[in-house]
């Protein structure tokens, strides 16, 4: 039996229906921030439009596969306090018992952390335990009293870190130079030194900070496996396709970090941000999603070439934003990029939601629980 088989499917629906409404929730209220016309709700809720998608949606979301990956009923706390901070913080706004849900949820994350690490202890899953720290950080200088735009690089922290270490995890066999983990290692320090200076010294550690992420950056374009399968075919270069393509974003927000220094408002910090969190972090939610989901939810999510359209466009409305919108100032452009990056997530739902329901059923028993290796080998 496998260790995700100790959480029982029903245990794991209800966390999902909160992240999904999670991102539902943040892309309404992104639609906010646009001046799109749609209605406004009684509550601000797009004062909480950053939090309910790191952590309502990808906290949720990474929370449950980690928990998962434990196979512990208790591990599931931390999705489910994730997933009900960001169903406070829709109906509240920005209240003390969102925050504190949120925040309680970085600390069972850390705890499965934990857990993993006495079962196999590695660098890997140090850089995820550092992720939940850049969790927990995030909340807990929110809770006392800073905005949301100062703590931003500990919410990159989160999902940067995580997503590497789970590169390092996916591609360890893969790696044949003896002396990439020291270099890991040393980016990633170097990314949590920028991240705990910035509000110490915010000019200076938003620089530090973008140095860091620029080597974090280069260390995944050196060592990940996305440099060769993207010349592959059908699955293993979508991946890589969607990795390459992130490691650009991530690329850029360090350079804005590094070279411009701290922005709290404005084009650059719409721009950074979503290098981030869209470019970076939704484009590897889209490109793992065949690999991840059949493992959480015990149904295959197969590869089809209709995925290649939502990817395009959250990347090529992406650019338009960043670069015409955002670099250029032309506002109407800016809103309408803007409403095309939110159409590209929904998109990728709709897409993965047929693919799935398509599938050939003769491989469904194939496709439902890829292994570690597997996954690495097909360049996930």
């Amino acid at each position: 039996m496998s260790r995700s088989a100790g959480v029982a499917v029903r245990w794991r629906l209800p966390a999902l229906a909160a992240a999904a409404l999670a991102l539902l929730a943040g892309l309404y209220t992104g639609l906010l921030l646009l001046g799109a016309a749609v209605p406004a709700p009684a509550v601000a809720v797009e004062r909480v439009h950053g939090p309910l998608m790191v952590f309502g949606f990808v906290g949720t979301l990474i929370a449950l596969e980690r928990a998962v990956a434990l196979g512990a009923r208790w591990g599931m706390l931390a999705p489910a306090c994730s997933g009900a901070g960001a169903l406070v913080l829709v109906t509240t706004g920005p209240s003390l018992a969102g925050k504190m849900l949120l925040m309680v949820a970085s600390v069972a994350l850390l705890g499965i952390y934990r857990a993993l690490w006495r079962r196999q202890a590695g660098i890997s899953l140090l850089a995820q335990a550092c992720g939940a720290f850049g969790w927990y950080a995030a909340t807990l200088l929110w809770l006392a009293g800073y905005p949301i735009a100062e703590i931003v690089p500990w919410m990159v922290v989160f999902v940067v870190a995580t997503i590497a270490g789970e590169r390092l995890e996916l591609a360890h066999v893969a790696i044949r130079d003896r002396s990439a983990e020291r270099w890991f290692l040393a980016a990633l320090a170097a990314l949590l030194t920028g991240a705990t200076a910035t509000p110490l010294w915010p000019a200076t550690g938003a620089h530090l900070f973008g140095a860091g992420l620029l080597a974090i950056t280069a260390w995944l374009v050196v060592f990940d496996v996305a440099r060769h399968t993207v010349r592959a075919k059908d699955l293993p270069r979508y991946i890589a396709a969607g990795l390459l393509a992130g490691y650009g974003w991530l690329a850029l927000a360090g350079l804005l970090w590094a070279g411009a220094g701290p922005a709290l408002d404005g084009p650059r910090y719409d721009a950074t941000l979503h290098a981030v969190f869209l470019g970076f972090t939704i484009s590897m939610i889209f490109v793992h999603a065949p690999v991840i989901l059949p493992a959480v939810l015990r149904r295959p999510l197969p590869y089809h070439r209709l995925l290649y359209v939502p990817l395009g466009l959250l990347h090529a409305s992406l650019l338009v934003r960043v670069g015409l919108g955002d670099a250029a100032g032309m506002e109407q452009v800016w809103r309408w990029a803007g409403t095309v990056n939110v159409v590209a997530v929904l998109a990728f739902a709709a897409c993965a939601v047929t693919v799935s329901r398509r599938r050939n059923p003769a491989s469904a028993t194939r496709a439902a629980a890829p292994s570690r290796p597997a996954a690495v080998m097909a360049g996930s």
